[in-house]
């Protein structure tokens, strides 16, 4: 039954929940024994503390027996990404700075995600300062990739990737800069969705207008990322750029066929056993009767206006109250802040107007009768645990420590809704994802793109080989 239990999709679990089928303490129970059998394989949950997760099931049930609304989470076990403020684990942002944080209360998605009454137990993994697509940090190691365990994970979200494709938690946050939702999906073979731009609020330290950075769901289904999306995506009149969306009780595919824009590459290097796979998810498209037309947006000005902005918002953030102890943080984070302290405001003006083009001629891209655009998530298959990231593609070197994802931000700097949807797998058998894209502010119109082309693959439901090692 235990290992029945976690297989469930979460809309299914909340369903069980619901209809008094299965107990809250039962669901833990059962998620529990899987953290116990396969997180030592691959380092995805740290800070685990089931007494946390106890009371709040317990809990749960007794607002249940009460004949209480337990809320749209309820019973659906999960663990905050290491970078989100929690009262009831400590944050460490993946650094030694922080190793010993307690924040003294929970962050704006940790507080709505436990009123909905998600039961956390721990946090997942994160890259130091989630910067760089490789989970590893100082404070708890790697995650590994459960298809391949010498393989990276991805990141920053990739604890909350690794968590949700081994069944260990049924629902997961995280975030995104530059791909930190997107890239470890794709490599787990889950979904990971960022949001138009503030969709999701934003509340808290730090600069409130800053367009890069969303916090954002993830999920084993299309239904499961909505469920916890409808959550995360409450008004909140705090964040003055906030945009409010009504996420509906189901997602239904499109009732018509769908115009795509399909870059196989975005004009970047791709390794070829990418491009293989991602040929497939076109076919299965066109097999929905979607036309497929290629097409790339022509953004000349994504490059430098990302660059500069994350490395001015990363010279100006977090870590800017540790100038003393910047030694003890990893080099490329180093890097980065030493390029952001030298920029200009100049600089900073020219990539906010650099990030405003982007949008337009996105826009405009999109007004030439374009419902999708579709187009790699990742560049190179997940790589080896000891690297701290690829250094060239196709024999084309690369500069920076973020050169290898740029087709995650890249799209980042149109402030569209992107979603990595699996896609197959590569001939070593590890996932790929196909990203998607749509016009800013149709979040919903993505996800109901996304449930057509997901029903049509049908590849949620493939295993890994560290769970079926251990379900067998």
């Amino acid at each position: 039954m235990s290992e029945d239990l976690v297989e469930l999709t979460a809309v299914e679990q909340r369903r069980m929940i619901g209809a008094k089928e299965v107990s809250a303490r039962e669901l833990l129970d059962a998620h529990l024994a899987r953290i116990e059998a396969v997180n030592g394989a691959v380092n995805a949950i740290v800070a685990l503390d089931p007494s946390v997760g106890r009371a709040r099931a317990a809990a749960i049930d007794e607002t249940i027996a009460r004949g209480e609304d337990p809320g749209p989470l309820a019973g659906l076990v999960t663990a905050h990404k290491d970078l989100t403020e929690t009262a009831d684990f400590p944050t460490s942002y993946g650094s030694p700075l922080f190793a010993d944080h307690r924040p003294a209360q929970d962050c704006l998605l940790v507080a709505r995600m436990k009123a909905a009454g998600a039961v956390a137990v721990g946090k997942t993994n994160s890259p130091e300062f989630g910067a760089g697509s490789h989970t590893f940090n100082r404070v708890y190691g790697t995650t590994r990739n459960p298809w391949g365990t010498d393989r990276s994970a991805g990141g920053s979200s990739g604890g909350a990737a690794v968590a949700l494709t081994c069944r260990m938690v049924a629902t997961a946050d995280g975030s995104d800069t530059g791909g930190s939702l997107r890239n470890p999906a794709a490599w787990n073979n889950v979904i990971g969705f960022r949001p138009s731009i503030r969709v999701v609020p934003r509340v808290g330290p730090g600069n409130a207008w800053m367009p890069l950075s969303t916090e954002g769901p993830m999920g084993r289904t299309v239904d499961d990322v909505a469920l916890l999306f409808g959550v995360l995506a409450q008004r909140d009149d705090r964040d003055p750029m906030q945009i409010v969306l009504d996420v509906p009780d189901a997602i239904v595919p499109p009732d018509r066929p769908l115009r795509v824009a399909w870059s196989p590459d975005l004009g970047l290097p791709i390794e070829p056993e990418q491009l293989a796979v991602l040929a497939g998810a076109r076919t299965a498209m066109e097999g929905l009767g979607w036309t497929t037309v290629e097409a790339t947006p022509d953004l000349p000005l994504a490059s430098t206006s990302f660059r500069v902005l994350r490395a001015w918002n990363v010279a100006n953030g977090i870590t800017s109250a540790f100038s003393d102890r910047r030694e003890e943080i990893k080099a490329t984070i180093q890097d980065e802040i030493r390029r952001g302290e030298a920029l200009s405001q100049a600089d900073v003006a020219a990539a906010y107007a650099g990030y405003n083009d982007c949008w337009l001629r996105t826009s405009a891209f999109f007004d030439d009768g374009y419902d999708l655009l579709a187009c790699p998530v990742t560049q190179v298959a997940p790589f080896p645990t000891e690297w701290e990231y690829p250094t060239e593609i196709n024999g084309i070197a690369l500069g920076n420590y973020i050169d290898w994802m740029e087709a995650c931000w890249r799209i980042t700097t149109t402030g569209c809704p992107a979603l990595s949807l699996p896609a197959g797998f590569d001939p070593a058998g590890l996932p790929v994802g196909v990203q998607l894209v749509a016009r800013q502010g149709r979040d919903l119109d993505l996800l109901r793109a996304a449930k057509a082309l997901e029903e049509a693959t049908g590849l949620a439901v493939r295993r890994p080989p560290v769970v079926a090692a251990v379900s067998s």
